[in-house]
């Protein structure tokens, strides 16, 4: 995984193959530097796949990584992607691929990368819907101090073995499956970017889910999936989940993996990783094993990345996740055309005069994409309209649905019914909607000033008297005194005790943060206590909050 330049993630019996180790792992990391980590609750799993993916053998996917380590030793110790040890990675990683029968291509890896960068890998399986690709990915290179063998020979070898047991299997594809390994990837995510700058917008459009995979081994490590709540993370979610592992949003990675390059162009992204260099919590070590208080890698970028560096069963179940999301989306037999909606989140509260927004999600189930015309076919409160933003989508694609009430919608509960129009099908879905009257006071404010030092914490609350519940989404304004926004994160904790990331650490340059407003959706009553939590991730400048206010 790249490093951010800043001033300094019971199983139904189909898949009882894959749960051999689901009790939660017990490596042990020393500890290193810390970094806060915010958990973020995933929702209901999905449905587990009817048809059954293969156990992802570990023994083979380790066989790999003791081949790039003796790649690394016989190249001055790394694997950086302008040296001799990438490309004899890059070459067993295609020998394997095309033995296997794969079509694989080299993608020179420009414009845009470092001098001397050895190319992309691409792997295309043949069958499938070629107009509905689903795409895995993990970069191949390490960084220059060592063989990088976490760091990605993790993902690079996991990823391997997943093509590999699909080659072998050889199952009937409803849609068309391609794996990536990525050059240049330390340097900026430079060699996913030009493979992605280098798509037409026709061939971008067929990419439908992204998955990414970046130091899936971590000897301390934990389960964290990017972009958790998102259609293209439900397959890994649903498998994390019902392991019992409650997985969390990969906060430390955001923006700072391959999937970053896809995401930025529009492609649906996901994907799992173990943790880099930030700080495993008390809370994660109750519930997956391992050191509270130390690094899920404390040898990230350093040179004993090797194959000492990993945690077997962490890396077992990465394996077993992506061959679940493969097979549930890409395996099976094709039977027509067809489409589902669903509501994300399924119910939202309002007060009355305010609007509330949920996301239309649309996936399509079996055959090609069709476009899906959405309206509200019943249950709408009085005084109340309904505006979807766009009003139709191609199945997969998504839709804001914004309900905005009057003064005189009654207070109460609806069920309000969406239906999508396709053209083979109509499907509905149903949305639960509470609306209560405004009352008193809703804007609370907390004006103490908090001195905020490196690598801190502090926690400024407001107490609610506001009846009902909190009109999403609330409205937050912060004014600190701070040279380099980029060192904060800002969280928000609501009465109910769930936390809502407003702002993250992270960037490549420091702004100084003034005053900023901030919209963010809750699903929980008014009344009660708010806290504001401000961490300093990096050293070097520091500030103060002078105040704050929420409107509920």
């Amino acid at each position: 995984m790249r490093r951010t330049a800043v001033l300094t993630a019971t199983v139904a019996m189909a898949l009882m193959g894959l749960v051999a180790s689901a009790t939660p792992a017990t490596a042990q990391a020393p500890p290193g530097s810390t970094r806060h980590n915010a958990s973020l609750s995933a929702p209901q799993s999905a449905p587990l796949a009817a048809l059954a993916p293969p156990d992802i053998s570990l023994p083979n996917i380790k066989a790999h990584l003791s081949q790039l380590q003796s790649i690394a030793n016989s190249n001055g110790g790394t694997r950086r992607s302008t040296t001799a040890g990438y490309t004899a990675s890059l070459s067993y990683v295609e020998q394997k691929l095309q033995a296997a029968g794969y079509t694989t291509r080299r993608v020179t890896c420009t414009p845009g990368c470092t001098s001397g960068s050895g190319p992309n890998l691409i792997a295309d399986w043949p069958g499938g819907d070629e107009n509905q690709v689903i795409m895995s990915g993990a970069h191949l290179d390490s960084v220059s101090a060592g063989p990088g063998i976490n760091d990605n020979g993790s993902g690079s070898s996991m990823l391997l073995e997943v093509a590999l047991t699909l080659a072998a299997q050889r199952p009937t594809m409803t849609k068309h499956v391609r794996f990536g390994w990525w050059s240049d990837e330390e340097q900026g995510l430079l060699g996913s970017r030009a493979y992605v700058n280098s798509l037409s917008s026709t061939d971008r459009s067929k990419i439908k889910q992204y998955l990414n995979f970046d130091m899936v081994g971590s000897p301390n490590g934990g389960y964290f999936i990017n972009n958790i709540t998102t259609t293209a993370a439900a397959d890994l979610r649903a498998f994390y989940t019902n392991l019992g592992l409650q997985p969390e949003e990969n906060t430390e990675g955001a923006n700072r993996s391959d999937d970053a390059s896809f995401r930025n162009a529009g492609i649906a992204t996901s994907g799992v990783a173990a943790g880099a260099s930030a700080t495993k919590t008390s809370a994660q070590a109750a519930k997956w094993g391992g050191t509270a208080g130390g690094a899920y890698d404390s040898c990230y970028h350093r040179s004993c990345d090797t194959t000492a560096n990993i945690n077997d069963t962490v890396l077992d179940r990465s394996g077993d996740a992506l061959a679940y999301a493969i097979w549930t989306q890409a395996v099976g037999t094709p039977t027509g055309r067809d489409f589902s909606i669903n509501a994300s989140p399924a119910s939202g509260s309002v007060q009355a005069g305010q609007p509330v927004t949920t996301t239309i999600n649309t996936t399509t189930t079996s055959g090609a994409a069709q476009t899906v015309n959405l309206t509200t076919a019943s249950g709408l409160p009085s005084g109340t309209t309904a505006n979807f933003n766009p009003a139709s989508v191609t199945s997969g694609g998504s839709s804001t649905l914004t309900l905005s009430t009057s003064a005189s919608t009654p207070n109460g509960t609806y069920t309000v019914t969406i239906t999508g129009t396709g053209e083979t099908a109509t499907r509905t879905t149903t949305w639960t909607l509470t609306v209560s009257g405004v009352g008193g006071n809703r804007t609370f404010t907390n004006d103490t000033n908090f001195t905020i030092n490196d690598l801190a914490t502090i926690n400024s609350s407001v107490t609610s008297t506001a009846t009902g519940s909190a009109v999403s989404p609330v409205r937050v304004s912060v004014t600190i005194s701070h040279t380099c926004a980029e060192d904060l994160q800002i969280r928000l904790r609501g009465p109910s005790g769930t936390y809502y990331t407003i702002d993250s650490s992270g960037g490549t340059s420091c702004t100084s943060y003034g005053t900023r407003t901030y919209s963010v959706p809750v699903t929980q009553q008014a009344s009660g206590t708010w806290t504001l939590q401000v961490t300093d991730n990096y050293r070097l400048d520091t500030g103060f909050l002078d105040t704050w206010s929420i409107t509920v």
